[in-house]
């Protein structure tokens, strides 16, 4: 990792310069958000939703995630931060394992990983983090719990959830993280911890006070079309650009539009 990365966004937070992160999954998208005003790249455990088909991220390996992080740091022509996802059961249980895989997802390319959870995952943390690996946590929703906590939902609605939000916050700065993103929490809730905490958080679905937003590409790109989280903005509609394009293509195909003789070798 970039010596300076931690620095960087702290420096942010105090100049009140929000911070944007986007997911990424290939060295070709890798390649047009590296050049753009993006701060992060998240090789997201979504990928296994938008990219491999699954109903949740619990089905990704950490194969996948080296796969997709070497991909997107090859494309990285920008020299973007990339920070990677680590996949369900391979940090939680054995703070050793955790080391291990973290180590193999910063060989990939990652300049740090991604871990879901507080307290409960302390002990790994920890590990990761004395292994010189930096760590950005993950509290709210948690998709990899998705099959305890009754599904994709918004957290932190009563008291003990707040309370627990604000501990694992502070808990995770204290170890040594070097932001936190926030998923799926209201609004006041979120305001009350950012203010509290030193260390940047980012938000998805975590309201306006956040110090930084991130949204999965192909949402805001309008690529995935199974469903929409109310915290989504469309930037584009490129399924219905792709739709048009493909079609406009096999019919000039059927029809012998297409090649014409510019596309053609002499």
């Amino acid at each position: 990792m970039r010596k300076n990365i931690y620095a960087d966004l702290i420096n942010m937070k105090k100049g009140n310069e929000k911070i944007a992160m986007i997911t990424c999954y290939d060295a070709s998208m890798s390649k047009l958000f590296s050049v753009s005003s993006v701060d992060i790249l998240l090789v997201g455990d979504t990928l296994g939703m938008v990219k491999l088909g699954y109903e949740n991220t619990l089905s990704v390996t950490i194969d996948d995630m080296i796969h997709h992080t070497k991909a997107v740091k090859r494309g990285n022509k920008g020299g973007k931060i990339i920070v990677t996802d680590m996949s369900y059961k391979t940090y939680e249980d054995n703070p050793r394992e955790a080391v291990i895989n973290a180590k193999k997802l910063m060989d990939a390319g990652a300049d740090a990983v991604k871990v879901e959870g507080g307290l409960e995952i302390l002990p790994s943390i920890k590990e990761i983090l004395k292994a010189g690996i930096p760590v950005m946590g993950h509290l709210g929703l948690l998709p990899q719990s998705v099959e305890k906590t009754g599904g994709f939902k918004v957290q932190c609605r009563d008291k003990e959830s707040i309370k627990k939000l604000h501990d694992d916050s502070l808990i995770l700065q204290d170890a040594g993280v070097f932001s936190i993103v926030f998923e799926c929490i209201p609004e006041n809730v979120a305001k009350d911890v950012v203010s509290k905490l030193d260390v940047p958080v980012i938000g998805i679905g975590a309201g306006r006070y956040c110090d930084g937003q991130v949204l999965v590409s192909d949402d805001m790109l309008g690529m995935f079309e199974d469903f929409t989280p109310k915290f989504v903005k469309k930037y584009a509609n490129l399924s219905k650009t792709i739709k048009e394009a493909v079609n406009l293509y096999a019919a000039e195909v059927k029809n012998g539009k297409f090649p014409k003789e510019e596309n053609t070798y002499k």
